[in-house]
């Protein structure tokens, strides 16, 4: 990362402002800062926060939404300046990345592929609007059933009818890798074994392990690398090739392979 980093970023560093740290949550008692990288384990690694915290007892009760939009973890960006620094200067500072076209599909899957009052009518309309060819009224008036290779078109288009969302955002650009010293990266595909071993680290309590379950549409399968092919065949070379590109400061950084033979 930090090689990554020296290669592609200017020299000067930056300031951190509140910006930088707004994804990072706080967890005082142990000293932990957490960046959510979202469709990388962000629900349940907030469950743990929170049991860390004192906020509950048991990952097992808290549901997805009290996760989400209970607002009972601080995020570093509510402190002020000096409080920032100080949490920076001395916490354990962690962030949870996966396999960007993994990450992407389980996005895709999860907002479209499923009754959402939000992104269907916020981006799906927009996207069938612009490209879907001879589109239903009914498809344009829902943005329901938007198709990976109509999601692809909307993200590699420089002129995006609707703006970015943190879900399919780089992790480059939501975590700040290259202003924010990170002392632990996981990942994903290990994560069990990285955040038991986290959690060891920090004094966590013995019986505090990582939640194995997965907390929406728990009955489908998880985006595997097996699905994430099936959805990728079904775009052009040219097309994984475009959006292979756009994740590939997150391939580099983080140490992953090509997902495809056929990309240079």
């Amino acid at each position: 990362m930090h090689d990554i980093c020296l290669k592609y970023k200017s020299g000067s560093r930056r300031i951190i402002t509140p910006y930088h740290v707004s994804r990072i949550f706080v967890e005082d008692q142990h000293k932990l800062l957490y960046c959510e990288v979202p469709k990388a384990g962000c629900s349940n690694w907030k469950r743990v926060l929170m049991v860390l915290s004192g906020l509950a007892s048991s990952t097992k009760d808290i549901q997805h939404n009290t996760v989400h939009y209970g607002n009972y973890l601080k995020r570093l960006d509510s402190f002020d300046r000096k409080g920032i620094f100080n949490r920076l200067n001395t916490y354990k500072k962690m962030i949870f990345v996966r396999e960007p076209f993994e990450r992407l599909v389980s996005a895709f899957r999860d907002k479209f592929e499923h009754a959402n009052n939000y992104y269907h009518p916020v981006f799906g309309k927009a996207i069938i609007s612009k490209y879907r060819r001879n589109a239903t009224r009914e498809a344009l008036r829902t943005g329901s059933g938007v198709q990976f290779k109509e999601f692809i078109q909307y993200l590699l288009d420089v002129h995006r009818p609707v703006g970015m969302d943190i879900h399919w955002d780089h992790i480059s650009k939501l975590c700040s890798p290259c202003l924010i010293d990170y002392d632990f990266i996981g990942k994903f595909e290990s994560m069990e074994e990285d955040a038991n071993f986290l959690l060891h680290l920090i004094g966590a309590p013995q019986n505090l392990t990582f939640p194995r379950f997965k907390d929406r549409h728990s009955n489908e399968e998880r985006t595997t690398s097996k699905i994430t092919q099936q959805y990728f065949a079904q775009l052009s070379p040219l097309e994984r090739q475009r959006t292979y590109d756009f994740y590939y400061m997150d391939y580099q950084m983080f140490n992953y392979s090509k997902p495809f033979e056929d990309l240079y």
